[in-house]
């Protein structure tokens, strides 16, 4: 699936929310789902800096595409960094850098968090896109 349908399934996934307290609900209860990191993946080099919570991001390039996986300490936190890193995982390193998560505006997340928050957030999908950046210009 690429980035577009990926974009566009999350934003449905979202929308049946009209109400934000209802649709960070379920970004928290998405995030008790989701996976975590070992302890041993937790280590300052993963650390997303400026979000009130720690967020730890692991990029990888895996058979030409990027994997991401995240964790937080927060469960909004990492249910935000989670969506953003659906987004994204599976995705060319191309794809990946020339494509902003403006999503979570579109879907009522980003207007409700607070600025720890979106600044930590805003790391985050650089930090994303960056490693897409570096990784395209990585030729095998």
């Amino acid at each position: 699936m690429d980035l577009a349908s990926r974009r566009a399934a999350l934003l449905a996934e979202l929308e049946p929310f009209a109400d934000h307290h209802e649709r960070f609900q379920y970004v928290i209860d998405r995030a008790k789902g989701a996976p975590g990191l070992p302890a041993d993946l937790r280590l300052d080099q993963f650390l997303i800096e400026g979000c009130t919570s720690n967020l730890w991001l692991v990029p990888s390039l895996e058979g030409g595409v990027c994997r991401f996986r995240c964790d937080a300490d927060s469960l909004i936190t990492k249910g935000v960094a989670s969506l953003v890193c659906e987004l994204y995982d599976g995705a060319t390193p191309a794809e990946v850098a020339a494509t902003d998560a403006d999503f979570l505006s579109k879907a009522g997340i980003t207007q409700h968090l607070s600025p720890n928050r979106r600044n930590g957030l805003s790391n985050l999908v650089g930090r994303i896109r960056a490693f897409g950046r570096a990784t395209e210009e990585v030729k095998p």
